[in-house]
């Protein structure tokens, strides 16, 4: 049964509610996504494995609260949302700076002695992996010009100004989160970890993701896929099918 601490959370979003799911999947969104962007992940899976979306501050319902500029905070926050819900397995999965979020509330999870079932990490090259980059830092003109080279983002958006004085700020806010997190040492994930990423991702390349092996202790693997960082738009049947198929052998 539902607990009235879950029903309230602001960080999770629970689109198919599933009494009977065996297991549940905890996804954590790109640099300025939303929770509804894994509304049709939730829908796919349903009811065996039910989909909480984390929802971070700044947007959509949660459009008036201040953002969060830290992976660290977010992490931090979104394990406090997640623990009434641990009554399953919980796997985690995050996309572009999701992964990274993910990886760190995977960590805290894993200090209590409470680690995920899994974590699978999209998108994003392994916390280890760093690169200067400093987008947060460009004007307004230059971050869209990111989100154009990226994909995921219809450019219309932007072109509305009430629409873009309500999204810049936040993609600002997560890509500072992104660009200034540094990985803190400290033991590897005693679950299983598996990387998906797009084989033209220019922000992620097969060998940085390959990096993400350093951070288990369990089993990794890598899956690819055609294309860039948004793969996963374009072949949504496909990785819904490796994600399912990679929770039931853990679950089993």
């Amino acid at each position: 049964m539902t607990s009235s601490v879950q029903e309230k959370s602001a960080w999770i979003q629970r689109f198919h509610p599933s009494e009977d799911a065996r297991t549940r999947l905890v996804c954590f969104p790109h640099a300025g996504g939303a929770a509804t962007f894994f509304h049709p992940v939730s829908a796919a899976l349903k009811p065996d494995i039910e989909v909480l979306a984390v929802q971070y501050p700044g947007r959509q319902d949660r459009r008036t609260e201040p953002v969060v500029r830290s992976v660290e905070e977010l992490a931090h926050r979104a394990t406090e949302a997640m623990r009434p819900w641990a009554d399953r397995p919980l796997t985690l999965f995050g996309h572009s700076m999701g992964a990274l979020v993910a990886f760190e509330a995977a960590r805290r999870l894993a200090d209590e002695g409470a680690p995920p079932l899994s974590v699978i990490v999209s998108g994003r090259r392994s916390p280890t992996s760093h690169r200067d980059e400093n987008v947060h830092r460009r004007d307004d003109r230059g971050i869209v010009s990111e989100m154009a080279r990226l994909g995921g983002t219809d450019p219309r958006a932007f072109e509305d100004p009430e629409l873009r004085a309500l999204l810049l700020p936040v993609i600002r806010a997560d890509y500072e989160a992104v660009e200034t997190y540094r990985y803190r040492p400290g033991p590897a994930l005693p679950c299983p970890v598996l990387a998906l990423l797009g084989d033209a991702d220019p922000v992620a390349s097969v060998e940085e993701a390959h990096g993400w092996a350093e951070h288990t202790s369990a089993e990794f693997a890598l899956h690819t896929f055609p294309g860039g960082h948004f793969y996963l738009n374009d072949h949504a049947a496909a990785v819904i099918t490796t994600v399912r198929e990679h929770i039931a052998s853990r679950s089993a």
